[in-house]
């Protein structure tokens, strides 16, 4: 059996396969590999495939399966804490590229004309681009693995995030990809609109280099990274603080102005034991700089709530200052369980939390009591450094500096610490804000305000404090004056295909009354109506 175009199709499990694994290509361009050219073809021999559907119902079953390959893919470190079960979370979530799939089958299926392909270079990148809003929702893991953000080491790539956030870069990279497409394709007129949009996206990303405003240097912030290492076994919570507290002291008389430890680097035990305040408050004094350390312990909030708090918590001189950020966006099954009435049995099948985090109320942006020049940091934790919008909120409160304090020790071998890490520099760039990225076992890095590499990292391999001079600016991006704008002209690009096709089907029905087209004999005749 031939397809249209004269092509073979694959049987039904080879194509399930080639799916499979064009989907999931692109994961090869995130960290650790970082193969950041890769995203520029990478969907191409996905886009293909779905191209070459026979049916409507195969072109979406090409996108599931494909959606599926990627979410896999890119996930794949999750694997020891979810098992089998990441398959099945990768198949519910490689549901939102079937739409897609029939969406690519459409306009690019068989020989586009000019104007299908013209409507293509807008809706298949717009299309992409809302399922990377709809999977950003907390509930379905957050924003990780957003194409845009495996080009989070590329000056102009961060440059358009800084006009669009990650979004603009992920449309960019998908027009790219339909553009390439579009030159394999028989018809002139296709091809053409191909080529002129490759143009337009070099046209585009050479204009914003040029164009788009930064934020100006205004001075430095000399802060401080500790992170003690994988530390387990028992008594590894009191063997962590006195680490942490080793470290600290080595950057004594270096005029450091602040010291961030990870995430959960001071456990429930030794935070109830009024001692260890005074710990730190010593710390605090002996190195002359605030410390924001992080408590994962039972606690009551601002509001009255108790429960067990993720939150990061500022230490001065005399002891807390009364500073505190608790934790808003909760990993699903880390630390909390959806309906955990009917999915608690999963705590004892994988990693999942025994008792639900509660969350914060609100966004925190902490002031360092230091004479005139006070530094305002804006805190995060964990996977809340892969949300654009909480780090957007935090720059248009006024924080100079972004914080993210983070353990991904469970994950400690895989490719989770680089790619975590790499979210720092899409922050930075998209807000125009220096951000910090603290661990308890690595990948601990610092970038600068328009997403460059400050200084060296520290691998997951290593046990050291390290002092940072960081670059603080004032003024604002695009990308924070104006949010996400390009996901709303992706919103309403779509709306404007679905009218159009609306309309194509109504002005095809025949009106009500009008003959219809006349059948015809086997001889073919018109068939006469019997009286």
């Amino acid at each position: 059996m031939r397809m249209r175009g004269g092509r073979v199709p694959a049987s039904g499990w080879g194509r399930g396969a080639l799916a499979l694994l064009a989907g999931a290509l692109p994961a090869l361009a995130f960290p650790a590999l970082s193969l950041w050219w890769l995203a520029c073809v990478a969907l191409v021999p996905w886009l293909l495939l779905i191209r070459s559907a026979g049916t409507t119902r195969r072109a979406a079953l090409d996108g599931w399966i494909g959606g599926t390959g990627f979410v896999i893919a890119v996930h794949h470190w999750l694997m020891p804490s979810l098992h089998v079960f990441i398959v099945l979370l990768a198949a519910l979530l490689g549901l939102l590229w079937a739409p897609w799939g029939v969406l690519v089958q459409r306009l690019l299926g068989d020989a586009p004309s000019a104007l299908r392909a013209a409507a293509a270079v807008v809706a298949v990148p717009s299309g992409w681009l809302v399922i990377e809003l709809v999977r950003s929702w907390e509930g379905l893991g957050g924003p990780w693995g957003l194409l845009g953000a495996s080009q989070w080491e590329v000056a102009p790539a961060l440059r358009v995030a800084s006009v669009g956030g990650v979004w603009l870069v992920s449309l960019l990279m998908v027009a790219v990809n339909t553009a390439l497409v579009l030159l394999t394709v028989a018809r002139t007129g296709a091809r053409t609109t191909g080529g002129v949009l490759l143009v337009v996206c070099a046209l585009t990303v050479t204009f914003v280099w040029a164009w788009a405003p930064q934020p100006v240097t205004t001075g430095t912030a000399r802060i401080a990274v500790v992170q003690p290492g994988v530390i387990s076994g028992p008594g590894s919570v009191e063997r962590r603080l006195a680490r942490g507290e080793e470290l600290t002291r080595t950057v004594a008389g270096r005029g450091v102005d602040l010291v961030v430890w990870g995430e959960s680097s001071i456990g429930a035990g030794v935070w109830r034991d009024p001692e260890t305040a005074r710990r730190l408050a010593a710390l605090s004094r002996e190195t002359g700089a605030d410390l924001l350390v992080n408590v994962d312990a039972r606690q009551t909030n601002g509001s009255g709530r108790s429960g067990i708090f993720k939150s990061a918590v500022l230490v001065g001189p005399d002891g807390p200052t009364g500073d505190r950020y608790d934790k808003m966006r909760l990993v699903p099954f880390g630390e909390y369980v959806p309906a955990r009435s009917l999915l608690g049995w999963a705590t004892s099948v994988g990693k999942a939390a025994g008792e639900d985090r509660l969350r914060g109320d609100r966004q925190v942006v902490m002031t360092l009591p230091d004479g005139d020049e006070r530094l305002r940091i804006g805190p995060l934790v964990c996977f809340e450094s892969a949300f654009p919008d909480m780090s957007r909120r935090l720059a248009r409160d006024g924080a100079q500096v972004l914080v993210a304090q983070s353990a991904t020790s469970t994950f400690q071998e895989s490719w989770a610490p680089a790619q975590h890490a790499s979210l720092g520099a899409l922050r930075a760039a998209e807000n125009g804000r220096p951000m910090v990225h603290a661990t308890l076992t690595g990948i601990s890095a610092v970038y600068g305000p328009r997403g460059e590499l400050i200084g060296t990292p520290l691998g997951t391999d290593e046990s050291a404090a390290a002092v940072y001079d960081v670059p603080l600016t004032r003024g604002s991006t695009l990308y924070v004056r104006f949010g996400d704008w390009a996901v709303y002209g992706a919103l309403a690009a779509l709306a404007v295909l679905c009218a159009a096709e609306g309309l194509r089907a109504l002005r095809r029905r025949p009106a009500p009354g009008s003959p219809g087209r006349s059948a015809r004999t086997a001889h073919g005749s018109p068939e006469r109506p019997e009286h």
